[in-house]
């Protein structure tokens, strides 16, 4: 490690007018006298698909068999993956994919039917949405707030909260009772207060770095196509004058990703005005795949310049009517879900299982090639999926899966393959742990899952 005798704060930012950069990890933020860097913070990932997975195919080793998708040869980091989770098979080692848990928090209330398309809120609280369709709400505080709770004051924002699909287009469901709110978001931070996933990403990237401070600054870098980036060349300039050479590429690989990124969300911004589509908002990609890695993209941005350790993601909403042609399936994600357990649709619902998961990977690998401290940031972040639902053709919410990825700062000790019992609030309890939040119980948990 390169100790140098100039010391920068780690909160630091490159301003200017109406822009406020935050700097990655540098080796000239550590004190010359230090003995060692400091220690690194955990971040965390909340990932929410609704409709559960094909049946068979969530711990199912087998890598063969699915018509019309080619398989590779199993090797040693296939084993204990099955045909939906093989894209994650580079990162084995950091995965644990826990099976048998039942969603009770997600369960009708007993005496009562539907709604099992109302309780998204219940994935990261584990606590049952009341039914209700007036202003009073309850759930309960998902982890990924308690989590921004305790460490969020150490950042410019405590958490994002971020979404693909637009509640307003008609893909979310709101009946039997129950609340809107119940559905638009996974994001508690309390009881009575949802919070709003956003969709459109450049919104993401002007809150991480400003967007000019008056109308006419924003109005006139919009029509120039000039970045937030030109902004700060001065001070950029004089800065890094003083900085090592480690320091000042891994600074350049930084900028280079946000100007990268902003790159490509402009050509959103220009594509969804040029062709306007009645389901998309403007800035907003039609395109599922790069919509959902322009969010990737912009978490590990976050991470790496701590302007956030916390993050949810809403990578469908219930009832999605979108398809997934990526995945080499036609059919929407919920018409597939309700497969009839036919064997050939419940094999179409597996591609699309596997395509999110393709996905999944892309974060992953985002992360990993990212340096953070004496690693990488998927070394030292934990990475959440879960579902309200376990078969989605029978609207089950028993025997749901759930998924961990990443090292946790050593704190996930990773087993490919777990069976455990209880609720899924047992799983979340574990994750609190892990990120260091000690809770004795959360929502209708009975006590944390061991691995």
């Amino acid at each position: 490690m390169l100790m140098t005798g100039k010391h920068i704060p780690r909160r630091a930012f490159l301003r200017a007018s109406g822009v406020s950069i935050a700097l990655p990890f540098l080796e000239s933020m550590i004190p010359a006298r230090a003995l060692a860097a400091p220690v690194s913070k955990t971040r965390f990932v909340a990932l929410f698909s609704p409709h559960g997975w094909a049946p068979t195919f969530w711990a199912d080793n087998r890598t063969e068999g699915l018509q019309g998708v080619k398989i590779e040869k199993p090797d040693e980091r296939n084993v204990g993956l099955g045909f939906i989770h093989q894209p994650l098979a580079p990162w084995r080692n950091q995965v644990t994919i826990v099976s048998g848990l039942d969603a009770t928090a997600s369960m009708p209330p007993p005496g009562t039917t539907g709604g099992d398309h109302d309780r998204a809120a219940a994935v990261f609280s584990g606590s049952p949405p009341k039914k209700t369709t007036g202003s009073d709400i309850r759930c309960g505080t998902s982890i990924d707030q308690m989590i921004a709770e305790k460490y969020g004051q150490e950042t410019l924002l405590p958490s994002m909260q971020l979404a693909i699909e637009d509640p307003a287009a008609n893909t979310g469901v709101c009946g039997y009772g129950y609340s809107c709110a119940y559905s638009n978001s996974i994001s508690w931070a309390s009881p009575n207060q949802p919070l709003p996933q956003e969709i459109n990403p450049m919104a993401v990237f002007r809150r991480m770095y400003g967007d000019g401070s008056s109308l006419e600054e924003r109005r006139i870098r919009r029509q120039t196509d000039s970045s937030i980036l030109d902004k700060i060349s001065r001070k950029l300039a004089r800065f890094e004058l003083d900085l090592p050479g480690e320091d000042r590429n891994r600074l350049h690989d930084y900028l280079d990703s946000v100007r990268e990124l902003e790159r490509r969300l402009q050509i959103a911004e220009k594509v969804s005005a040029e062709s306007p589509s009645m389901n998309v908002p403007f800035g907003v990609p039609e395109s599922f795949d790069e919509h959902i890695k322009l969010h990737f993209d912009l978490e590990v941005l976050a991470f790496q310049a701590d302007i956030t350790r916390v993050t949810s993601l809403m990578i469908a909403r219930d009832i999605s009517l979108r398809s997934y042609p990526e995945s080499g399936v036609k059919t929407a994600n919920h018409a597939a879900s309700h497969h009839g357990e036919d064997p050939q649709k419940m094999e179409e619902y597996a591609k699309i299982n596997r395509y999110h998961c393709e996905c999944i990977a892309y974060f992953l690998k985002k992360l990993e090639q990212t340096p953070d401290g004496d690693g990488t940031l998927l070394d030292h972040s934990l990475i959440m999926w879960g579902s309200n639902m376990g078969n989605s053709n029978q609207h089950n919410h028993t025997n749901v899966g759930y998924l961990m990825a990443g090292g946790a700062s050593g704190k996930h000790k990773a087993r490919l393959n777990v069976t455990a019992s209880g609720p899924t609030a047992n799983i979340l309890l574990t994750a609190l742990r892990m990120m260091g939040v000690e809770k004795d119980s959360i929502g209708d948990s009975t006590g944390a899952v061991s691995f």
